[in-house]
C-alpha cells in the first residue's frame, strides 16, 4: 500500500481555485458550462470567507466547523432575488463544488479536511413533478396564431418541445441545418450535445416536422439559428433561453394552465406519456438524456395511479 505524504500549504485556499478549474477540465473533463458553474458556486464560498475574515485560511486550517458554518449560511442568509431562502438541491450545488475542490486537494497530496466529511442538505424524498395531460398539451399548442409568422414559429417551438423532449437549451441549440426537410419527409431525427457534453439522438413526430416545414417556408434569411426572434419585418438574432420562457408561459396564461407551466414542465409531459403507454424507463432515460437512471425514475411515482387503474382494470377482477 502507498502511503501518500501529505503537506501543509503555504498558501491560502483561494490560491488553489484557478489551478482547481484547469484540474476540472484535464483530469475530469468537464465542460467550459461545467467549469463556470463550479467557478460560480465557489465564488459563493470565497464571499462566505471574506466575510468571516477568513481569505487567508490554509487547506489545513480548514475544518468541520468551518463547513457547518459555511452550511448556515447558504441555509439561513444566503436569499435569492425574491427574497426566499435558498432550495436545499441549490445548496447542494455550491456543496458539492466545495466538495470537489477537497477532492482537489487530496488527489495533489495538500493536507486538507476529506472530502466525504462534507455531507449534503437533505432534500425531500419524492420531487414534485409537474405536467400537463395529453388535453392540456393540445390546447397549449393549439393557442399560436398561426396565419402570423410569430404565431408560427411559436407552434413550431412547442411542437418541437414535445416530440423531443429537449432541454430549452437544447433546443435554442438548434440550427437550421440540422433540421432537413424534404417535401416527403415524415420521420426526422438528428444529433444533439446535450448536458454535460453528452450526445444523444431526438426524434421528431409527423406533426412537428408538418409546423417546422411551414416555418422554415417563412426563413428568407441567412441566419443560421432554427428559431429567431422578429424586431420589425425580418428575423434578427436566435432566441434566448429566457426568450423561449416566456414565449411558453404566455401562451399556458392564455391556454388557462396551471401557472407552473414552463418549457421543463412540456418536458415532463413527454416523458410521462411515453411511460404511461408502457415505454421502458430505460429507452425514456435516452430519450431525455439522462446520464443517471435515478434521474428518470423521478417520473415513476407519477404514473401509479395510471398503473392501478390497469391493475384494476385486467388484473384484480379474477374468475
Amino acid at each position: 500500500m502507498v502511503v501518500r505524504d501529505m503537506k501543509k500549504s503555504l498558501n491560502s485556499i483561494p490560491y488553489y481555485i484557478p489551478n482547481f478549474l484547469d484540474w476540472l477540465e484535464i483530469e475530469k473533463g468537464l465542460s467550459n458550462k461545467t467549469q463556470e458553474n463550479y467557478q460560480k458556486f465557489l465564488k459563493k464560498f470565497l464571499i462566505w470567507l471574506k466575510i468571516n475574515n477568513l481569505k487567508d485560511l490554509k487547506p489545513h486550517e480548514f475544518t468541520s466547523t468551518h463547513v457547518w458554518k459555511y452550511r448556515l449560511f447558504l441555509s439561513r442568509q444566503c436569499l435569492t432575488k425574491k427574497r426566499k431562502p435558498l432550495k436545499k438541491s441549490t445548496q447542494n450545488y455550491y456543496l458539492i463544488a466545495l466538495r470537489s475542490l477537497l477532492t482537489y486537494f487530496a488527489q495533489k497530496d495538500i493536507l486538507s479536511l476529506p472530502p466525504e466529511k462534507i455531507n449534503l442538505a437533505k432534500e425531500k424524498k419524492d420531487k414534485i413533478i409537474n405536467f400537463l395531460t395529453i388535453e392540456q398539451i393540445e390546447k397549449l399548442l393549439s393557442v399560436p396564431i398561426t396565419n402570423r409568422v410569430i404565431g408560427l414559429r411559436d407552434r413550431a417551438i412547442m411542437e418541437t418541445f414535445f416530440s423531443t423532449g429537449l432541454r430549452v437549451a437544447e433546443l435554442v441549440a438548434l440550427n437550421q441545418e440540422q433540421i432537413k426537410i424534404k417535401s416527403d419527409t415524415q420521420t426526422l431525427e438528428i444529433s444533439i450535445i446535450g448536458k454535460g457534453d453528452y450526445p444523444r439522438t431526438v426524434y421528431f413526430s409527423e406533426r412537428a416536422i408538418k409546423w417546422l416545414k411551414a416555418y422554415l417556408k417563412t426563413r428568407k434569411d441567412k441566419d443560421k439559428a432554427l428559431f429567431v426572434s422578429y424586431r420589425g419585418k425580418n428575423p434578427s438574432t436566435r432566441l434566448g433561453i429566457k426568450s423561449i420562457e416566456r414565449i411558453v408561459k404566455k401562451y399556458a396564461v392564455a391556454a388557462g394552465l396551471p401557472l407552473t407551466t414552463s418549457c421543463h414542465t412540456i418536458r415532463h409531459s413527454f416523458a410521462t406519456d411515453l411511460l404511461k403507454k408502457g415505454v421502458d424507463l430505460r429507452v425514456i432515460q435516452e430519450f431525455l438524456g439522462h446520464r443517471n437512471i435515478a434521474t428518470t425514475q423521478l417520473y415513476a411515482h407519477v404514473t401509479k395511479p395510471h398503473l392501478r387503474k390497469i391493475h384494476q382494470k385486467f388484473h384484480s377482477k379474477r374468475i
